[in-house]
């Protein structure tokens, strides 16, 4: 008997204005799985997360939150159990990033509740998470894009939510801190049972550490499920209109996509 999506997605559609960005998708989201959201841009990956997030209304459907329409929970409520990093954070000028970390503990405490030791425990467990402790007393401003990024990602997980969307997580960072933050999110599914929704660029990089990806192009749900099954040439030409050759990865077994080379005019001479 299949067992209930963490967060489900039913004829969506969601838009600005007058511009229709999704159309009549369906999407289910399995518990404690890292799914990775992948297409070209404008091709309503953001907007799907946002509104997974109940940050965007819909112009028709229905999300759920373990089979429960998320519109019927309160804002504290959907913040106990969704967190959500989106694209172009910012923060006030000289807040540190320990004082950044500590609002990720806003849905659990009250106006004129006190710092306690469980908030103190979380934050500190979550810097360590992102490799970011010993940044914690750095001014924000100070620190380099990826190291900015890590802090928000840190504030996200001191959250202690079951269901984690993050938008361009990998953003700024380097390859070595990409592949840091890829095996945070799959260790944090393997490990401690979240669920995590990300929406990614990088193909390869997706189909090595995600359970599932979903593949979308011009607002509409092409593909959704494992690597293996999905990540043909055939599929990515049609979705990125990149021809490739789909290899193996030699480290995980894991569909590798290589671009093929265009060809170039040759130089006049001068």
């Amino acid at each position: 008997m299949p067992t209930q999506p963490a967060l489900a997605a039913h004829a969506v559609s969601i838009g600005y204005g007058r511009s229709v960005i999704v159309q009549d998708l369906d999407l289910a989201v399995e518990k404690g799985s890292f799914t990775a959201l992948l297409g070209p841009n404008g091709s309503g990956k953001s907007t799907l997360l946002r509104a997974l997030a109940r940050l965007l209304p819909l112009r028709g459907g229905t999300i759920a939150l373990d089979g429960r329409p998320i519109d019927g929970l309160s804002a504290r409520q959907l913040a106990r159990r969704i967190g959500v990093l989106g694209q172009g954070t910012a923060a006030p000028d000289g807040m540190t990033v320990a004082e950044l970390v500590r609002q990720g503990r806003y849905p659990h405490r009250s106006l004129f509740s006190r710092w306690s030791a469980a908030d103190e425990t979380a934050c500190a467990d979550a810097l360590a998470q992102t490799g970011a402790l010993h940044l914690k007393d750095r001014l924000l401003e100070s620190l380099s894009g990826g190291q900015r990024q890590r802090a928000w990602i840190s504030m996200t997980l001191a959250q202690e939510t079951d269901i984690l969307l993050l938008d361009e997580p990998t953003t700024y960072l380097d390859l070595a801190h990409q592949v840091e933050v890829l095996e945070l999110m799959r260790e944090l599914t393997v490990a401690r049972g979240k669920t995590v929704v990300a929406v990614l660029h990088d193909l390869n990089l997706a189909a090595r550490y995600a359970d599932r990806i979903a593949f979308l192009k011009d607002g509409r749900l092409v593909a959704h499920g494992r690597a293996e099954e999905l990540m043909s040439a055939r599929t990515i030409e049609d979705v990125f209109g990149l021809a490739c050759s789909v290899l193996v990865d030699p480290f995980t077994g894991k569909p590798l996509c290589v671009p093929a080379l265009k060809a170039r005019a040759p130089v006049a001479d001068r």
